[in-house]
């Protein structure tokens, strides 16, 4: 008979050997390896949600197999890009059962040497409020953004605790750092919601794209300044993690279905105007967006055709009900849950590579990888 522990052992050698380790060259020193994904809330409509995630609507099995994947990488840090519980209301013990479930879930992966980084979805910060009008609007408050605090503020951030498991200071930390009452549309505290901080020649800029009173926007005043400075300090790669991405992605489906699927919104519900401004801020400080929001994975250059080279790397296939299943759509790797491992190297250059998987068991694949130069 096989013991559990053994099964784990060899399920983490499995995952070892499908998803094969890069080897740095000698001369160009990897000086940060992370994963990130988002979007593991289950949806309490959804007719496949199990008797056991019900109780909790997390999608445990994804969720766990992501995790034993980004253990098994030996990843520094695991960067999660928000709606990792369902929320949408402003019942705090019922948000407080949900956020416990999902950080019960995240603590062999902490306890295994990777440390945990979480970003604010809507999910969140956002609650059902009925309208004089009997409409019910998402809208993000302060009572949502305290019980984010109250449930994730250790995580944001544990200096010490990072510096034990990545084996690298967090540097140019505060918790204060963090847009201001009265600027970007901003009307309350962001402490923790939106931060940033260096490890390494790496800077990690976290933006809040839902914030009580600016739901749909990224603070843009603050982020030009704290990017600004990371730069001024040497920083040679800028990474932005947020929820909502700048650009949806207008995945494929049958043509009897165009125009028909229900598709998610972005950036572009705080103002085109201020999105644009967003985008154009990645693209100076030569950044890469990392985002969630739309359940599935894809990664492209939104402004190529007119001169631009940032990436924005929508990866929120992290357990969700896939938008393209759920829709129909055509597109295999549109149909599959995703994570991403990225490595940043001392020469400034980014490797990406995102791993997935069905519904069923077959083993973790690669499903695309590529370079991000440095500088562009």
């Amino acid at each position: 008979m096989i013991r559990p522990a053994r099964l784990l052992a060899l399920a983490g050698a499995c995952l070892s050997a499908a998803l094969p380790a890069r080897a740095a060259p000698d001369d160009d020193p990897v000086v940060f390896h992370f994963a990130t994904v988002g979007d593991s809330r289950q949806d309490p409509e959804d007719p496949r949600l199990t008797a056991h995630d019900a109780p909790f609507l997390q999608a445990t099995r994804q969720l766990a197999r992501i995790s034993r994947e980004v253990q098994a990488a030996h990843a520094q840090a695991f960067i999660f890009l928000g709606d990792m519980v369902m929320g949408y209301t402003p019942d705090r013990p019922l948000l407080d059962r949900e956020y416990a479930y999902w950080r019960g879930m995240m603590a062999p992966l902490m306890e295994a040497g990777t440390y945990v980084l979480p970003v604010a979805g809507n999910h969140e910060t956002e609650s059902k409020v009925k309208q004089p009008n009997g409409k019910t609007l998402k809208l993000a408050n302060t009572a949502n953004e305290d019980a984010w605090r109250a449930n994730m503020g250790d995580l944001v951030l544990d200096a010490p605790l990072w510096q034990r498991l990545t084996g690298m200071p967090a540097t140019h930390w505060s918790v204060n750092n963090t847009p201001a009452i009265g600027t970007d549309r901003i009307t309350s505290d962001q402490r923790q919601l939106t931060y940033s901080f260096d490890t390494g020649p790496v800077h990690i800029a976290v933006v809040n794209t839902d914030p009580s009173g600016a739901d749909g926007t990224a603070p843009v005043a603050w982020l030009e300044a704290d990017l600004t400075a990371a730069e001024a300090r040497g920083a040679t790669h800028v990474y932005i993690f947020g929820h909502k991405m700048a650009y949806n992605y207008d995945f494929p489906v049958p043509k009897d279905k165009v125009g028909k699927a229900e598709k998610e919104t972005g950036l572009e519900t705080g103002g085109e105007a201020m999105r644009d401004t967003f985008w154009q801020i990645v693209e100076r400080h030569h950044a890469t967006y990392f985002c969630g929001h739309e359940h599935i994975f894809h990664a492209w250059q939104p402004t190529k055709a007119q001169g631009g080279q940032a990436w924005q790397v929508i990866i929120g296939s992290g357990g969700s009900p896939l938008a393209a299943v759920k829709a129909g759509g055509t597109g295999e790797m549109d149909r599959l849950y995703a994570w991403a491992e990225v490595w940043a190297y001392r020469s400034g250059r980014t490797h990406v590579a995102i791993h997935g998987f069905d519904d069923g068991d077959t083993p973790s694949r690669t499903l695309q990888e590529w370079d991000i130069p440095a500088g562009r």
